[in-house]
């Protein structure tokens, strides 16, 4: 194994840099094939659900986010759950970027529900508070019939979710296109309590470099991370990273209360502050992105 911090992709050891660049080469038109149950071992155990069933996908790719938050309006949820996205990259129109092609069991993007703080009724700890103390006051309001999760689930097909490689690795532009909703969960509130729909979804521009944000958000700097080759470099990782955007508009709740959604929908929004134009919003995004060849994913089955 070698590890290295990574500057420019040039800066990337040899060996590493000519198989992101062969697989960059390599990516193609994905054609439809059925899903097959595949056990890969050893680095590449991690590319399991890699749709390796589908032989004109030439790539293998899994982003996990341990922390981070996600702001929307006037609300900040802490991601403290790992949030998987995971699937095959094929080309793109844009020869610069590559597709997303789903998971082989569907799973292209973990449904990790993560608490609201406050829930229902917005409530939490002062800061005052011992933090144990503010922790059991948190969770009491968490839970029950006032504690609210938030989902973030894909708006758009997995072909719409975009990655550039040469972006990624060289802190500059977007990096990851990420079209989602948010699902807002709680008795109260239905199954079909949504921030973001598939025609209106909140897209995400992410990037490891420093972002443009329009006011009253200022620029926040992501983190491409530490470099590491696994399997004589047929497995790559950036581990420690960081994923940023805090440009992007997120639109009014939809189908919160069920048929009472009329009187919900807005007090949903009065709490969140929806819509919430750019400039009012941000995605920290911290984990670790890894890369590998499908053939040799396949092979080590």
């Amino acid at each position: 194994m070698t590890t290295t911090h990574v500057g420019r992709l040039a800066s990337l050891p040899g060996r590493a840099f000519i198989i992101i660049v062969a697989l960059l080469a390599s990516l193609t038109v994905v054609a439809s094939a059925a899903a097959t149950e595949h056990h890969p071992k050893g680095a590449f155990a991690r590319f399991a659900d890699c749709p390796l069933s589908n032989p004109e996908v030439p790539a293998c790719t899994i982003a996990t986010t341990t922390s981070g938050e996600f702001t929307v309006g006037k609300k900040t949820v802490p991601i403290n759950k790992p949030i998987v996205l995971q699937g095959g990259l094929v080309a793109s129109e844009n020869p610069q970027e590559a597709s997303l092609v789903a998971a082989e069991d569907g799973n292209t993007l973990s449904k990790t529900a993560l608490p609201v703080p406050g829930g229902l009724l917005g409530i939490v700890a002062p800061s005052f508070f011992p933090k144990w103390l503010q922790e059991i006051f948190n969770n009491f309001i968490n839970e029950g019939f006032t504690g609210v999760t938030e989902t973030t689930e894909l708006a758009k097909p997995a072909g719409e979710v975009k990655v550039d490689l040469e972006n990624l690795l060289s802190a500059s532009g977007t990096a990851l296109k990420l079209p989602v909703k948010v699902k807002l969960s709680n008795v109260f509130l239905g199954s079909e309590c949504y921030v973001g729909s598939s025609s209106n979804p909140i897209t995400l521009n992410l990037t490891t470099g420093t972002t443009s944000p329009p006011e009253p958000n200022k620029p926040i700097k992501g983190a491409i991370g530490t470099f590491e080759s696994f399997e004589e470099g047929l497995v790559t990782v950036l581990s420690g990273g960081s994923l940023v955007d805090n440009s992007f508009a997120a639109p009014e709740a939809t189908g919160c209360g069920g048929f009472l959604s009329f009187l919900i929908d807005p007090a949903v929004d009065a709490e969140l502050g929806l819509p919430a134009a750019a400039g009012h919003n941000t995605a920290v995004l911290n984990g670790s992105f890894a890369l590998a060849a499908a053939a040799a994913v396949k092979a080590s089955e």
